[in-house]
């Protein structure tokens, strides 16, 4: 099979059901067996505004959207700003009796597509529908994967509902089937492989808190991040979850370590305006040395910014926050597949150091979608580190904060009918007691639990390595720009470059072993969505090593590998 690479983009304003159309068309592609990554890009408005959903459909696995786009769905006046990503290939569907699109290169495919879901049975509101119907018509997409999952989405309580979508679906695919002539489209006719599930960021980050055993989430909604805490909430009963909503993050924070010093493993969820407010309770969790795992989805800022947009612009924030000197681990996924295990890494990751771990995503990522073809809930192990009362029964006396070598204590639970357990934001000794001995036990608990950094860069993991393994020139990038810098280096190693990645996931601590590649480097660049290269600075923090080229993007929408690869050449 040669390859197929097709991306659709839907556009048009918020209301006009966008989501639900890329929804639909990326679970109905995944279905048969194709890969799909989406995207989507909003405005912070509830009706109104110019959106648009991205579905990039291929036989080969894509991790990254396309600055091309091969068929678009047009709802609005606004969405001919698309027009410039067209080819002499491309099709637009629209209806000119509700949108004007200016003159554009590629194939025009007009539908009455309101017309149409009003003819048969519906209302003009599911025009969404038609154009979907319309789309898959198009690529000859076999239409009984579309009916079964609509009848999945409605149920049978709504069947009335359900059959009428489906048969508008089949209006806007046979018009659309008999009007096409001479498609230059890839045709999606047969099934190539298994169904894969289809999972978005928000939801692989709560599936990975989930086989970790996180049993407790408190958390304000703050976009993007709120996803998590929505989709937990619907799993409550099912995986004896407790969702809690509080009234700002201050409680978010300070609710889940409570639940966490109880021995509940717990998390916390926001964007960087919410994690600001958390500053004063992630202070109180390295003090008291209780785990707890924080999801920070990046944002443009400062303040509210562009609060639907994605950057990399909180990585030194999340470093540094917080008042005083303790060890906190960050951790920034490099794909929605990825945050699945690294989220449950992450609790286990707290709870052996009793640390705050950070997760660090972003809008692109939280609010993006691909599929999967497993999740390997069997390979995630539940490391718990808690005393039971048979162990502390040979122990004379249980100290919270002992001193040991690698700064952690072991750890046991209030309630305990063998030990006390107490702890206090003030400085204490080892029982957990306030002290004021400057001359000893103060220095002592700060070098104590500074240790544990030494442990955390042992335990820390490289970076991975993408391109030819004697390659000279690299990118270096972290977090959600993973995606778009593996396909780049595809695109240069092609036009022989030589090329490699070096992509990080473990942020910090940042270990100084894992940057040899820059020895024999004769051309490095660091990729991220920030202004001001926050992850070139920790490299050179850890390193010594300045490195000069960075190709940096900071206007609220995420790299794609052609802007990359255009950026490369002209620095180098």
């Amino acid at each position: 099979m040669s390859k197929i690479d097709l991306t659709i983009k839907i556009a048009g304003e918020a209301g006009q059901g966008l989501q639900t159309m890329g929804q639909l068309l990326s679970r109905a592609f995944a279905r048969q067996g194709y890969f799909v990554f989406s995207s989507q890009v909003l405005q912070s408005r509830v009706r109104g505004g110019h959106n648009w959903f991205q579905v990039r459909v291929s036989n080969e696995r894509v991790l990254a959207p396309s600055p091309v786009t091969d068929i678009l769905i047009a709802f609005d006046v606004e969405s001919s700003r698309h027009t410039k990503e067209l080819t002499k290939d491309s099709v637009v569907i629209f209806d000119s009796n509700a949108v004007k699109i200016t003159p554009f290169k590629g194939i025009s495919l007009d539908i009455p597509l309101s017309k149409i879901a009003s003819d048969n049975g519906g209302n003009r509101i599911m025009a969404n529908i038609v154009a979907v119907g319309a789309v898959l018509g198009l690529l000859e997409f076999d239409t009984q994967v579309l009916s079964c999952l609509i009848k999945e989405s409605f149920g049978e309580k709504d069947k009335q509902v359900a059959d009428a979508n489906i048969r508008i679906a089949q209006a806007g695919y046979d018009f659309t089937f008999k009007k096409i002539q001479g498609n230059r489209l890839p045709v999606l006719k047969e099934k190539i492989g298994r169904p894969k599930m289809f999972v978005g960021g928000s939801e692989s980050t709560a599936l990975g808190a989930l086989a970790a055993g996180c049993q407790f989430i408190s958390a304000y909604p703050m976009s993007p991040s709120t996803g998590i805490m929505t989709y937990l909430a619907a799993k409550e009963d099912d995986y004896h979850v407790v969702v809690e909503q509080s009234e700002d993050e201050i409680a978010s924070i300070n609710i889940a370590l409570g639940a966490a010093f109880a021995g509940v493993r717990s998390m916390t969820a926001s964007s960087g305006g919410g994690f600001a407010l958390m500053a004063e309770g992630l202070s109180l969790a390295g003090m008291i040395e209780t785990p707890i795992v924080i999801v920070i989805a990046q944002r443009p800022a400062p303040a509210t910014g562009l609060p639907t947009r994605t950057a990399q612009e909180d990585l030194e924030f999340a470093i540094h926050a917080g008042h005083g000197e303790f060890p906190r681990a960050v951790i920034a996924p490099a794909t929605i597949e990825d945050i699945f295990y690294e989220t449950a890494r992450a609790f286990n990751i707290a709870e052996k150091y009793r640390i705050p771990v950070l997760i660090l995503t972003d809008q692109f990522m939280a609010d993006s979608a691909m599929t999967i073809d497993d999740l390997d809930v069997e390979s995630v192990k539940i490391e718990r580190r808690i005393l039971s009362q048979d162990e502390l029964k040979d122990i004379k006396e249980y100290k919270s904060y002992l001193l040991t070598r690698s700064g952690v204590s072991p750890r046991a639970l209030p309630g305990n009918p063998c030990c006390f357990v107490t702890a206090d934001s003030d400085e204490h000794d080892e029982t957990g007691r306030i002290t004021e001995d400057l001359d000893i036990m103060r220095p002592e608990m700060v070098k104590k639990r500074n240790r544990k950094n030494a442990g955390l860069l042992k335990d820390s993991r490289p970076p991975k390595w993408y391109g030819p393994r004697d390659a000279k020139n690299f990118l270096i990038g972290w977090g959600s720009t993973y995606g778009p810098l593996k396909e780049a280096v595809d695109m240069l190693n092609a036009d022989k470059e030589k090329v490699a990645l070096m992509h990080f996931s473990d942020v910090w601590p940042l270990n100084e072993k894992y940057f040899g590649f820059l020895k024999k480097a004769g051309y490095a660049a660091v990729v991220e969505n920030n202004f001001g290269g926050q992850f070139a600075r920790l490299i050179t923090r850890a390193t010594g090593i300045v490195i000069k080229n960075t190709i940096n993007k900071y206007n609220g929408l995420p790299f794609d590998a052609q802007e990359i690869v255009k950026a490369y050449k002209k620095l180098k």
